[in-house]
């Protein structure tokens, strides 16, 4: 039996600078969910497009490529009072592309919100 943290879906946006050199890490990090049997959203966004996506989705966790790391500070002040971890992606996972640590660190920064 899965426990209640298995079955609540997980909502994971990773933002670079176009949203297209994610995709790839947001592939292997599908494949580590569903091989764990997490159930999770994990998708690539732009940081042009964040803003929009975030008015129309709830996310648990957002984490930026290095692209655009430097927008931290900006993006947290946005996101005051919306309980959305903004964190910058593990560099070496981010460049080995690293699915399952990203995950690893996407689900540790979701449980400890």
């Amino acid at each position: 039996m899965k426990s209640k943290e298995e079955l609540t879906v997980k909502t994971i946006m990773l933002v670079c600078a176009a949203g297209m050199s994610t995709s790839l890490l947001v592939t292997k990090m599908q494949k580590a969910a569903e091989v764990r049997g997490i159930q999770a959203d994990i998708f690539a966004q732009s940081a042009q497009e964040m803003e929009f996506t975030l008015e129309q989705k709830n996310v648990d966790v957002l984490l930026l490529g290095p692209q655009v790391k430097y927008m931290q500070n900006q993006i947290e002040s946005k996101l005051v009072g919306k309980n959305i971890p903004v964190a910058a992606i593990n560099m070496q996972y981010y460049g080995m592309m690293n699915g399952e640590k990203v995950l690893d660190q996407a689900l540790q920064i979701i449980e400890n919100k």
